[in-house]
């Protein structure tokens, strides 16, 4: 097993900030990736975030209706046992999980937070406009 170095100064804290676009959910995988690099996370704990993080902001794009201009934020928080992930769009329907028929092409990206993150939840945002829905991923840092 492959002793990794606990980062320095928790919890870290990054954000990036981009336009309400089918572009962004690649970007925001890139972006996440190369920050999950940068703090040493356990692959496996950064290859499930990137998919989650992928769902999540497929879903800010899609489905949250909003003003043209508005913008998605994602989150990324590392404390020193466990990985938040939180997406932020301007829309004001909290999502909820459905069950999709096997013809359907899409309305899994709940299911696959459910069955992957240790917790996850929505909430309308505290200021300002829209929600945030947001995971949890536990880590097993090496010592």
């Amino acid at each position: 097993m492959r002793t990794t170095p606990r980062p320095t100064a928790l919890p870290q804290d990054i954000e990036w900030r981009m336009p309400r676009h089918a572009r962004s959910v690649g970007r925001a995988r890139r972006l996440f990736r190369e920050q999950a690099t940068s703090w040493a996370l356990p692959p496996e704990a950064t290859d499930t975030a990137e998919l989650l993080l992928s769902e999540l902001m497929t879903n800010a794009y899609r489905h949250a209706k909003s003003p043209a201009g508005r913008e998605i934020w994602a989150r990324a928080i590392l404390t020193a046992d466990h990985l938040r992930v939180q997406v932020t769009d301007a829309g004001d329907t909290l999502p909820t999980p459905r069950t999709p028929s096997l013809e359907d092409e899409s309305g899994r990206g709940l299911t696959l937070l459910a069955l992957l993150a240790d917790a996850w939840g929505a909430e309308e945002r505290k200021v300002g406009v829209g929600k945030v829905v947001w995971f949890e991923l536990a880590l097993r840092l090496g010592l």
